[in-house]
């Protein structure tokens, strides 16, 4: 799917684990299941099946007197062991069976379970046209992980027991039935049709998975294997353009893993309303048929594309090698993470690769600065589904990085080959990859599990710079900045490499490494394990330019005091792309009339368009009237990514004239739905502020209106875009109603989920008869069960700033049964607690300092000016 110890250190940062969260173990196992056959037929109109769980399990103990299986809301009809009918307890959750004769080791038992579901609410799920929606597809598909295989089927539902499985399944003749492995027949039955799949390699049961639907069946193939795309009809075009890579990553990951693609086949099913971007079931991966581009969001959006490498590399990393405890979620889901930092090197190169990970890494450090800091691997929770965050996604592939920049590029391989080699079709935990590492490099990375995966954070770099004209010495200083609350434990232990650049440069020797930027980099490495170090470096002559981290392959945060010569090198020469953006983040936090120059100049002679976005969105940082006339030809950049983070950029700086220009992007369009869609948003964010020519409400509003009526289309991105826009004018009641016209069941879903978000931005500002209509609204929306509506009433509630919005937010809390929605929930209350009572007094103050700021912007403006014309 797109942890240990309790952590009770006091880090100064929220904790992961909430009220009634538990360590949690694999129950004890009573024998080894082997094989599980499920026989169904579906009543698609009435959202029901019948059928039969077959399982055949190999007890590991003789005198087992009780068996206890999974299975949630189901009927549980009878239960036959060796043909012969047990006697059984059913509570809604287990099912306990009596054995009328105890186990024997060395003797299967046959375990057959007859039973029936009827309007499931989790694992599987019945899609269907209704008043509201006609034209949505008939389709049927399931859903395991973590723990929901057993809302479809009895089962012994954790991830540690590994089976074979088989699934045969009455459809209507006009559907088709996908299931894992092959399909080894297929039969007419009148007005239905049999399809019976099997699965002949060991797997857990949450990736035991079916999906019923009028697909559309696209045939490629890898080596003589079957790759088939199923979509809804009319999208074989989508369906090439967004997966048509898939034989070319199979190539890649075999190769790079070093163990060819294990399953039968590998079959792509994109599917409606589905609740994840995608699940890697073994050997037929289920998406969200959101991921399917057509030409124009190809353009710019390469989502698509890390989805399907991600979920294909879990072929691998998750269904070959199977995690034994969800707590070990890391090792899987981390390393499907970093094959899109891998695919992305492999398919764009090592700079687009390097940008990739930053985004990666920001990813991590918000969820760590913003909602909580956790180690990596923990078996306390309260459920799961909890685990599956940033710090086993994100964070865990810039684990997988360090390991790889620790090791090398050759013992890395091996290392990786070695654990996927000696782990195939087993269970591991991180220790296993341990192992892997010790036993294919001779190399002990102890050190480096101890300090990212088995304690939460990360380390807070200060690097300051100075140089000694008289000895010729370079001063680097080094201090680590995170929170302080537990003495040396909070330090890390790092060997980090520092490089001094020259541009013309006099220093030649065997440690000196050109560039493809024209400079040379002079390289030193230190062990930085102190609060603060001092590091003296001797050098022939001044550098340009200081790469702290050379390569930047640790996971950390940097704040960079260089003096602004230093820095507007280092933006225009370093190497590393990583690096010139810290540095034009640098510039940007100096501020002043140089820095925007450099910016400026960068924006628009950079080679790779992601330090072009970076440097955009500093630009606008710099309160100054100038940092405007420095974006405004970025509008121009032939890249979609960067026009984009102009007009964002655009958006922060909150001027009449970014208004016109954002303006007229609005009305004329854009190549991009995601630049039109930014604009949209934007030009709302501008007319909200407190400006002295301040544009009419209501022409800015016909305007998005305009976007609403005529801008319908890829998954609703510029639409949403449009309504974003209407949330940000706060106090208008005109853009309030039109938000909640959007919330109508009807609304395509994709614009109706944003209009739903939306509803929270917009409430802060609105009367309290307004506000009394928003919370009606969102108590209305918190009834439906749909997983993605629930989890869009609650951001909007968790940005409200009443006390009423806290009741909505416990009630959803205490009925949904999703875990996300609920630990969600949980959370927006507290933000909704924090907000209240100081809401009224904070935005006056904001208002007065808006007013403070731009009167100063527009002083230090012209102080600057005639700072620069007076040097003429």
């Amino acid at each position: 799917m797109s942890q240990f110890y309790f952590d009770t250190e006091n880090n100064g940062h929220k904790s992961f684990e909430l009220p009634g969260a538990k360590p949690h173990y694999n129950p004890d196992r009573p024998g080894q299941v082997e094989h599980i056959f499920l026989d169904l037929g579906l009543d698609i109109p009435n959202q029901s099946y019948h059928g039969i769980c077959n399982i055949r399990l190999l007890p590991i103990r003789s005198g087992i007197e009780r068996l206890s299986l999974d299975a949630v809301n189901l009927h549980i009809e009878s239960v036959l062991v060796d043909e012969v009918s047990q006697n059984f307890d059913y509570d809604g959750e287990q099912l306990s069976i009596q054995l009328s004769k105890p186990t024997q080791v060395g003797k299967r038992l046959l375990i057959a379970i007859a039973y029936s579901v009827e309007k499931p609410q989790r694992g599987i799920y019945f899609i269907q046209p209704d008043k509201h929606y006609p034209n949505k597809p008939i389709q049927v598909w399931t859903q395991g992980e973590d723990e929901d295989s057993r809302f479809w089927f009895p089962c012994f539902d954790y991830p540690g027991q590994l089976s074979t499985s088989e699934i045969r399944v009455r459809v209507p003749k006009n559907l088709i039935a996908i299931s894992n492995g092959e399909l080894i027949d297929t039969q007419k039955d009148g007005d239905d049709k049999i399809y019976h799949w099997s699965q002949q390699q060991v797997h857990p049961t949450y990736l035991i998975t079916l999906a019923v639907g009028d697909f559309a069946e696209i045939r490629d193939q890898w080596q003589g294997k079957p790759v088939t795309y199923y979509i809804e009809k009319g999208r074989e075009k989508d369906a090439k353009l967004s997966m048509g890579k898939t034989p070319r990553m199979l190539e890649f990951l075999s190769e790079k893993y070093g163990y060819p693609y294990p399953f039968p086949k590998y079959a792509q099913v994109c599917v409606d309303d589905f609740i994840f971007g995608g699940m890697e079931n073994t050997s037929t991966t289920l998406l969200t048929d959101r991921c399917l581009l057509d030409e124009r969001a190809a353009l710019d959006n390469r989502n698509t594309e890390s989805l399907v490498v991600h979920e294909l590399a879990h072929q691998w990393f998750g269904d070959l090698v199977v995690i034994k405890h969800w707590s070990h979620a890391w090792v899987k889901e981390g390393m499907a993470s970093y094959s899109e930092v891998m695919w992305t090197e492999h398919e764009y190169g090592s700079i687009e690769a390097a940008y990739y990970r930053l985004l990666e890494a920001r990813s991590y450090l918000t969820e760590d600065s913003s909602r909580y800091r956790r180690p990596m691997v923990t078996h306390v929770y309260r459920e799961a589904i909890e685990l599956y965050d940033c710090h086993i996604y994100e964070k865990g592939s810039c684990v997988y990085h360090m390991i790889r920049a620790e090791l090398g590029e050759e013992l890395f391989w091996s290392a990786i080959q070695t654990f996927v080699q000696d782990n195939a079709h087993k269970t591991v935990e991180t220790i296993d990859l341990l192992r892997a590492i010790e036993k294919a490099t001779g190399r002990n990375l102890a050190f480096l599990f101890d300090q990212y995966v088995y304690r939460g954070g990360h380390p807070d770099f200060k690097v300051a710079y100075s140089w000694d004209e008289d000895a010729n010495l370079a001063k680097v200083t080094v201090t680590q900045t995170q929170a302080n609350n537990n003495g040396n434990k909070d330090l890390f232990d790092l060997r980090i490499p520092i490089g001094f650049g020259y541009t013309n440069s006099k220093e030649v020797s065997s440690d000196v490494k050109l560039s493809t930027q024209h400079s040379a980099l002079k390289t030193f490495t230190v062990r930085v394990n102190e609060r603060e170090q001092s590091f003296y470096f001797p050098l022939a002559e001044k550098p340009q330019f200081i790469s702290f981290d050379m390569g930047n392959n640790f996971l950390k945060t940097v704040s960079l005091e260089y003096p602004i010569p230093e820095l507007k090198a280092q933006l225009e020469f370093d190497p590393d792309p990583i690096s010139r953006i810290y540095a034009a983040s640098a510039l940007a936090a100096k501020g002043g009339l140089e820095a925007i120059k450099a910016l400026s100049a960068a924006l628009q002679n950079e080679l790779f368009w992601g330090v072009r976005v970076e440097v955009a969105k500093k630009l606008a940082e710099i309160k100054l009237d100038q940092a405007f006339d420095g974006l405004i030809p970025g509008l121009e950049d032939k890249n979609p990514r960067v026009r984009r983070a102009v007009v964002e950029a655009l958006g922060n700086i909150k001027t009449y004239e970014s208004y016109k220009a954002v303006k007229k992007l609005v009305q004329d369009g854009d190549p991009s739905y995601y630049v039109e869609a930014e604009a949209a948003t934007t030009i709302g964010a501008i007319a909200s502020a407190n400006l002295e020519e301040k544009p009419k409400e209501e022409k800015v509003i016909k305007l998005l209106k305009s976007v609403l009526e005529e801008k319908a289309g890829w998954n609703e991105i510029v639409r949403s875009g449009a309504i974003a826009g209407l949330a940000e004018l706060k106090t208008s009641e005109a853009a309030l109603n039109l938000v909640l016209e959007y919330t109508k069941l009807g609304v395509p879903q994709r614009l109706r989920l944003s209009a739903i978000r939306a509803l929270g931005k917009i409430s802060v500002g609105q009367s309290p008869a307004n506000l009394e209509r928003i919370l009606e609204r969102l108590a209305e929306l918190a009834k439906e069960t749909f997983f993605l509506t629930q989890v869009a009433v609650v951001a909007a509630l968790g940005k409200m700033e009443t006390p009423k919005a806290s009741g909505i937010l416990r009630s959803l809390a205490d009925q949904t049964p999703d875990g996300r929605v609920r630990r969600n929930a949980e959370e927006a209350l507290a933000n909704v607690q924090k907000n209240v009572g100081t809401e009224t007094a904070l935005r006056t103050l904001r208002e007065e300092l808006d007013q403070l700021k731009q009167q100063n912007q527009e002083l230090i403006s012209r102080l600057e000016n005639l700072e620069a014309k007076s040097k003429l």
